[in-house]
């Protein structure tokens, strides 16, 4: 199928969007309906002795004071095993555990229920570092200990390897904590319905999974909880697992009242999961011709006090940590580690944008030691189109290694001379550049359940209904829809009816995370639309006395060569069984045929170039270009396409230069947004470009690949680069402080930083 795409138009959702008449689930208001709030652990780790709640039960306004003994269930959620309590019973873990939860006439009588729930606590010794939580006889934060999960991709001879290499390089990467900073933080409401069940709105990436973990929770059938998930005002993945949605559900069967908890930013730092931070110990050799020959790493997560997805987060990121280059020799192992600090989890990049920030400086740094130009070390070393994955898995055929990489390099040439003259004209003001490339595997990966479909139908209002289990979350999956249906059948926009994230009235579609959104919905409507159009035909052909043959589908209705024959609407009256027509569809993404855990098979592209300006006299680093080449098949929606690589470059900008959610002692040092700096309007580079490359290799069949996260994944290493070009400093922390900069230049800077070079021996030899 070829794809057309408009380079201007307004979303399904725009205009709503922009002039704020868009109601997200936490909006939502229902008669008689009660306020909650959660009591979070005074402590980050402590036995609870006693928990008294009868004060609170006491105050007037108050319907409703919960405990571990109102779970009517599983007193547990969590995406890969169920370890998070909903309501802490003996002890806490971190400082966003739950303890109690209040249902009262207004916020405000819910906020003082809290302050009289008594909780008597024994504080237990603090492990606040993975570091702590791996020496001898620590304190266990579980049963089976401290380490929550293990990876690695091990082939060749490492260590022989490396006694080849004409040269090494030895560095310790340091990547932070990182808050998701949605602007709608979590929230919703439950509604208590006739039946017994109950209804949830509620922002998610996952109703149906939801739904299946309330069951356990309330001890109830799936099929008397719905679950709304959709809108969302952004997640970036911070809202793939449970949060709110247990407490409103237990409140609301509680009091057989609806009740909204919308959390404030505070209580939204506290208890949400972040990004995780990550030590990665890598070791690079290569030969005196510049080819790679070794590659060792060490990549120790700190997950927090919980699992969530940190198991899947720490396979990603082992599976990733040699990117697109060809090793033959690789010893990478990983270790997700408890703690006391807050939970990691599921974040835009999942944990490749860790371990690209450590790939590509070491990939630079070799390139520094060899005097090679980086581009020309990258590509002497880059997959080609049959190569294995970085699990020496089968993957599907791709040239956007490649592809992205010169697209990139012809950028730099242009860059050169413009860098140059800028800094012959500034004294304390210098600029540089960098750049870095990047694969980013679509999908959950070989292994794990990664379910999707769709549904097509008419309706009896005459409107192609196409229906997904998938969620807004500001990603533009409404526009993403809308357009390959419209491709797929001919229709207009206006013939269409999307539904989407509502478990009464949409298929299950899988996750909305893993950048699988697109993929699975031009899946689905490749597997749909010959049926559903021939039989569309056929009851047009039947109503009108027209060969099918002689029929299509167009915009506004039924066509023959004469011109339109019905309208939808037209055609809808004349059918009397309305469900004949609709097709379903259930499959799976695709996955390597090659039993390898956790291996992805699609794969996205992306080169970054970045230009920074560093203040010598403040080491304060702006970024005034960055420009992206990626290769992620054919573009479905163009503005939806760039604002995600725009998006999330400057989401990176963020975890590169500013964003740290420091904990000291299992304590956020800051629990707010006025002390956590993200970036604005004012930090967006003055120069971005987005070069979508389109093409597929002859025959691929599995059409355009998302790019939810690309866009993310390799800023950090192309601005660390530029930073190095312009002042000489190597990063290997993130965020990169000006404290750091300014400490090198006064032990290695000359006057105005004259970064005088000294020549480096080296063996390489160029035929």
């Amino acid at each position: 199928m070829k794809l057309k795409h408009e380079k201007r138009g307004i979303g399904p959702d725009g205009i709503a969007k922009v002039t704020g008449s868009l109601a997200y689930l936490t909006d939502l208001s229902f008669p008689d309906m009660l306020y909650g709030k959660i009591l979070r652990s005074f402590y980050p780790h402590a036995k609870i002795l006693s928990i008294d709640t009868s004060r609170a039960e006491k105050l007037p306004g108050v319907a409703a004071v919960i405990t571990y003994k109102d779970v009517t269930g599983l007193n547990g959620f969590g995406i890969v095993m169920p370890d998070q309590p909903v309501l802490c019973e003996d002890r806490v873990r971190y400082v966003g555990d739950a303890v109690a939860a209040v249902a009262a006439e207004s916020v405000e009588i819910a906020e003082k229920a809290l302050e009289r729930i008594e909780v008597v606590y024994e504080p237990l010794p603090v492990i606040d570092s993975p570091a702590k939580a791996l020496e001898p006889g620590a304190p266990k934060l579980h049963t089976k200990g401290n380490i929550l999960h293990r990876a690695e991709n091990k082939r060749g001879e490492v260590k022989e390897a490396f006694a080849r290499c004409a040269a090494v390089v030895e560095e310790t990467y340091h990547v932070p904590r990182q808050m998701h900073t949605y602007m709608e933080t979590e929230g919703g409401v439950a509604v208590p319905e006739e039946n017994g069940g109950i209804t949830v709105y509620c922002g998610s990436q996952h109703g149906y999974r939801d739904r299946f973990q309330l069951s356990r929770i309330l001890g109830m059938d799936e099929e008397k909880i719905r679950v709304v998930s959709s809108p969302i005002g952004g997640s970036f993945g911070g809202k793939d697992e449970l949060h709110i949605q247990p407490y409103v559900a237990l409140l609301a069967l509680a009091t057989g009242r609806p009740v909204k908890i919308h959390q404030t930013r505070k209580e939204s730092v506290i208890s949400s999961i972040k990004r995780h931070p990550m030590e990665i110990k890598v070791k690079t050799g290569a030969d005196e011709y510049g080819k790679l020959l070794a590659f060792q790493a060490v990549i120790i997560a700190d997950t927090g006090a919980y699992a969530t997805l940190g198991p899947a987060v720490l396979d990603f990121a082992v599976e990733h940590a040699i990117g697109p280059y060809i090793i033959p020799n690789v010893d990478v192992t990983g270790m997700a580690v408890f703690t006391n600090n807050g939970v990691s989890g599921e974040f835009r990049g999942f944990g490749g944008n860790q371990v690209t920030f450590a790939l590509e400086g070491q990939i630079d740094r070799l390139a520094d030691q060899l005097q090679l130009d980086p581009i020309e070390f990258r590509r002497r070393n880059l997959r080609q189109k049959n190569a294995p994955g970085p699990l020496g898995h089968r993957i599907a055929e791709t040239t956007g290694a490649s592809d992205v990489l010169e697209a990139i390099a012809q950028k730099v040439e242009l860059k050169k001379m413009a860098v140059h003259f800028y800094n012959e004209r500034h004294k304390w003001k210098k600029r540089g550049f960098g750049m870095a490339i990047t694969m980013h595997g679509g999908g959950l990966g070989y292994g794990r359940l990664d379910p999707a479909g769709g549904r097509l139908r008419l309706s009896k209002e005459g409107k192609i209904e196409i229906a997904f289990g998938f969620e807004e979350a500001g990603q533009g999956i409404l526009s993403v829809i809308e357009k390959i249906t419209c491709n797929s059948l001919g229709c207009s926009k206006n013939d269409l009816s999307i539904v989407i994230g509502d478990t009464s009235c949409a298929p299950s579609s899988g996750s909305t995370t893993a950048s699988r959104g697109t993929s699975m919905v031009w899946h689905a409507l490749q597997r749909m639309k010959g049926d559903f159009c021939n039989k569309l035909l056929e009851k047009a052909s039947a109503a009108a006395g027209i060969p099918a043959s002689q029929l299509r589908l167009g915009e506004g209705g039924v066509f023959s060569s004469g011109g339109m024959v019905l309208s939808y609407g037209e055609l809808a009256d004349q059918i009397s069984d309305i469900e004949s027509v609709a097709v379903t569809v259930k499959f799976d993404f695709p996955t390597t045929p090659d039993q390898v855990n956790a291996g992805h098979f699609l794969y996205a592209f992306s080169g970054v170039l970045a230009e920074v300006e560093v203040d010598l006299l403040t080491g304060m680093v702006k970024v005034v270009g960055l420009d992206q080449a990626i290769a992620a098949g054919p573009v479905v929606d163009e503005i939806g396409y760039t604002g995600q690589i725009e998006g999330g470059g400057v989401m990176a900008l963020g975890y590169t230069l500013m964003e740290d959610a420091a904990m000291k002692e299992g304590r956020y040092l800051a629990e707010n947004l006025d002390q956590y700096f993200i970036p604005t309007i004012a930090d967006v580079p003055f120069h971005m470009d987005v070069e979508p490359i389109e093409k597929l290799v002859d025959g691929d069949p599995y059409g355009p690949r998302g790019v939810g996260e690309i866009g993310s994944v390799a800023v950090a290493p192309a601005v660390a680069k530029a930073i190095h070009h312009a002042t000489g400093f190597w990063a290997n922390r993130l965020p990169v402080s000006p404290e750091d900069i300014l400490k090198f230049a006064m032990k290695e800077g000359d006057g105005a930083w004259k970064m005088e070079k000294q020549p480096l021996k080296s063996k390489l030899r160029l035929n």
